[in-house]
């Protein structure tokens, strides 16, 4: 996993025994599915018990603040219509799952099954819920306009974790300065680069300098691909102008 005619996310092939990446076979790493302990690998979400469906507060909340981030959020909406225009439309029911989740893990994209699963035990208000959902929707967005190998290529995975800490608001200013984090020279590419890390290391068995040479091989390109944004949006209100660029972009090919 990591750590986003009409037609719903193709699923990838199967992935082939990933002993290439240095960190062992499958049998030595669940790719980040122990982080989700719902579902595993390829096989989505797991049936719950008539007990624990029972306990619905959460995913209650957790629904209502993914449909609301689904049509407020300026971010998820210009990457809906980007998909939606690469021939990959997302569906709230088919392509997003509310589930519990160990440790601090915020949510994470199911490549198997394109799915984007949101931690509903760890997504506590709506900021939160709409910076999680860009994320992965980066991530669904690579999965669709890419041949991503998740699996088996650690710098695939570097730069979609890359652009999706560059693009979602992860690094943004006001979300940096809530970690005590501001002030210095090129601040917002140490972001980028130490969350991109982070995201790597939560979904791998591999050291910290495999997942910082895997950032730093690939980070200048991935930093630098800003689809389907036009610019970095570091704000809502850039968010919001570059989702009315991207329609505007598109009424205009529609014309030629």
């Amino acid at each position: 996993m990591a750590e986003g005619g009409s037609s719903e996310m193709p699923p990838p092939e199967q992935p082939q025994d990933p002993g290439s990446r240095g960190s062992g076979g499958e049998q030595d790493d669940d790719f980040g599915y122990g982080l989700f302990p719902e579902r595993s690998r390829g096989a989505g979400k797991k049936q719950q018990s008539i007990v624990y469906k029972a306990l619905f507060t959460r995913n209650h909340k957790c629904q209502l603040m993914l449909q609301i981030a689904l049509e407020s959020s300026p971010y998820a909406k210009l990457l809906l219509d980007a998909m939606k225009n690469t021939g990959c439309t997302v569906f709230k029911e088919r392509h997003f799952s509310c589930e519990e989740c160990d440790g601090c893990v915020s949510g994470g994209f199911d490549s198997s099954i394109s799915q984007i699963v949101l931690c509903q035990n760890n997504i506590q208000h709506q900021s939160h819920m709409n910076r999680v959902v860009a994320h992965e929707l980066i991530h669904a967005f690579d999965h669709c306009r890419a041949h991503v190998d998740w699996f088996n290529n650690i710098r695939h995975l570097a730069c979609s974790e890359i652009r999706a800490s560059n693009l979602s608001g992860d690094c943004s200013l006001l979300n940096e300065m809530t970690r005590f984090k501001f002030g210095l020279k090129q601040h917002h590419q140490t972001c980028v680069k130490d969350r991109a890390v982070r995201s790597i290391l939560a979904v791998r068995k591999i050291s910290k300098e495999m997942a910082e040479k895997a950032v730093d091989e690939v980070f200048e390109s991935c930093f630098n691909d800003h689809e389907p944004f036009d610019r970095v949006p570091h704000s809502r209100s850039d968010a919001k102008y570059a989702h009315r660029d991207f329609q505007n972009r598109d009424r205009y090919y529609a014309n030629l």
